[in-house]
């Protein structure tokens, strides 16, 4: 009978069966919507499958069990894929599912009172990558760094730079490291008579702030805003806020300090926003910011945070909620975990320039940027991770990064060795049906999980899926190359075959180069 498109769900799930005995596809669908409609689910399995046979492309349709369908394609239909994934280059992979959403992607957001640790690199690696794949799944995102130049961090800076131009030893509060003597010797330079902290501070920020934009940019971070703490103060902005929560009944007075009612919407304690003596709170220019960004007309506000902020969770929820708006549709906070840099089986724990901490360039000049995002981005952020020099400086199958790129580099190679036999992928036309053995089709099936990777990915947050990805594709490219000869050998013609492969290894290049390109790491051409 047909079957009413209404009842279907809003996601079909079709997955590849780790047994390939079963097929090329596999999917539940009959026994998702046939109580819906009343029907035994073989039944409509076997309606289904009589449908799907109609189609040019599907070799066969087997009913397994309770009513799952198994699919199998012929090899004209696998083989088209990579005619489709060459002729699309940089746009396959790509989708619309969060196309016409504004995000608003905050991350690092490092004080300026010292280096990018691995803490704050973590993100620059995993933020500047999810805010790529959101961007590839259609939606429109802004990476914003919040320039925190405000409050007893800034000070205790001013005063360790100022101890360090006095040649007097680092406050018990403050901040050591040769970083500290170049940034004081510097404003010694340009200011040779100051002795004050307000000096110290206003261009000790400056020259550190533009020393973490060095470090990112080196890094291949790049940041569409950087938002400084200053102006919501100077606009008005937190009067402002403090005016929007009162507007909705919110704010109360208690002991000459204004409080916000978080507790209404889930948090520990309510919040002062202006205490006694009239002073904003930290917490207040929390609230004016995230006005300012849903001023700006963006959707959804992603603040990515380190593993010491679990607590700012419930906090940011009940501060959204106090503006009127939906925390779960408006509001998404990021925890990422610990980093250690690990060499010879022991971590690494003193930085040669900031000295209590490693920081982007120790771990930079440890394994390279490449190697760096690519670690970072492998692991699930809400996992702890520890890298290990030894792994990922070492030229080996075992280095993830080192082996993924090594196979772009060989489907590189190929392509020039193609050329110069006379082998193009426009020689003899392309017969895809040439596409059967066996190897082929696994490589042909990989290359066309890449879009579900890439949308999933983005939906869950979670740039290390592409990671593992490109691994697993590196691993099946790996086993055609070794058992399907793509180029010519000696005198022998080149034949359909050779071009059929060409452009299977072509369509492998294009994905690696995409996915790499995701998490901000190159594919290089030669190794």
């Amino acid at each position: 009978r047909d079957l009413d498109v209404s009842v279907l769900p809003v996601t079909v799930t079709v997955e590849r069966p780790r047994n390939p005995e079963h097929g090329d596809y596999a999917t539940n669908l009959a026994l998702q919507v046939a109580k819906k409609v009343g029907v035994n689910p073989r039944e409509l399995a076997g309606a289904l499958a009589d449908r799907l046979r109609e189609h040019r492309g599907v070799a066969s349709v087997e009913i397994a069990g309770p009513g799952f369908l198994n699919v199998r394609v012929d090899a004209a239909a696998a083989g088209e894929l990579a005619r489709t994934v060459v002729i699309q280059g940089p746009a396959y992979g790509r989708g619309e599912a969060m196309k016409g959403l504004r995000l608003n992607l905050e991350f690092v957001s490092a004080n300026p009172t010292g280096p990018i640790h691995l803490g704050g690199v973590r993100w620059a690696a995993v933020g500047d990558a999810l805010a790529r794949l959101l961007k590839a799944e259609g939606a429109d995102v802004t990476t914003e760094y919040y320039f925190n130049d405000a409050g007893a961090q800034i000070d205790r800076f001013a005063n360790s730079l100022l101890a360090s131009a006095r040649g007097l030893p680092t406050p018990e509060d403050g901040y050591a490291g040769a970083y500290i003597t170049e940034i004081a010797n510097a404003i010694k330079a340009k200011h040779p008579d100051a002795d004050d902290p307000e000096t110290f501070r206003v261009e000790g920020v400056e020259l550190m702030f533009q020393q973490i934009k060095s470090s990112l940019a080196e890094f291949g971070t790049h940041f569409d805003v950087f938002f400084n703490e200053k102006d919501l103060h100077t606009r008005g902005e937190l009067e402002l806020a403090l005016r929007r929560l009162r507007e909705q009944g919110n704010v109360y007075d208690s002991d000459g300090a204004a409080w916000l009612r978080t507790t209404d919407f889930g948090d520990d304690k309510d919040r002062v926003i202006v205490r006694s003596n009239g002073d904003f709170t930290y917490f207040a220019a929390d609230c004016a910011y995230y006005l300012d960004k849903r001023n700006r007309g963006f959707d959804k506000v992603i603040i990515m945070l380190g593993a010491d902020h679990h607590g700012y969770v419930g906090r940011m929820r009940a501060l959204v909620a106090c503006f009127g708006d939906d925390p779960d549709r408006n509001l998404e906070i990021l925890i990422g975990q610990m980093v250690n840099l690990v060499r010879e089986g022991e971590p690494v724990r003193m930085s040669k320039r900031a000295g209590t901490v490693v920081t982007m360039e120790d771990l930079v000049e440890a394994i390279g940027v490449d190697a760096s995002r690519y670690a970072l981005a492998r692991y699930s952020s809400d996992s702890p991770i520890d890298i290990d020099i030894d792994l990922w400086t070492r030229a080996s199958r075992d280095n993830p990064v080192y082996y993924v790129q090594y196979v772009a580099a060989r489907t590189a190679g190929v392509g020039r060795q193609a050329a110069d036999a006379g082998l193009t992928r426009d020689t003899h036309g392309f017969d895809p049906a040439l596409l059967a053995h066996p190897k082929e089709l696994e490589l042909l099936k990989a290359l066309g999980d890449y879009p579900s990777v890439v949308a999933s990915a983005a939906e869950l947050r979670e740039p290390h899926r592409v990671a593992r990805y490109l691994e697993s594709l590196a691993g099946e490219y790996h086993r055609f190359y070794e058992e399907c000869r793509i180029l010519p050998r000696g005198d022998e013609e080149i034949s359909p075959l050779h071009v059929a492969r060409l452009w299977l290894n072509d369509a492998t290049r294009t994905v690696l180069v995409n996915g790499l390109g995701l998490l901000g790491v190159t594919a290089p051409e030669r190794m």
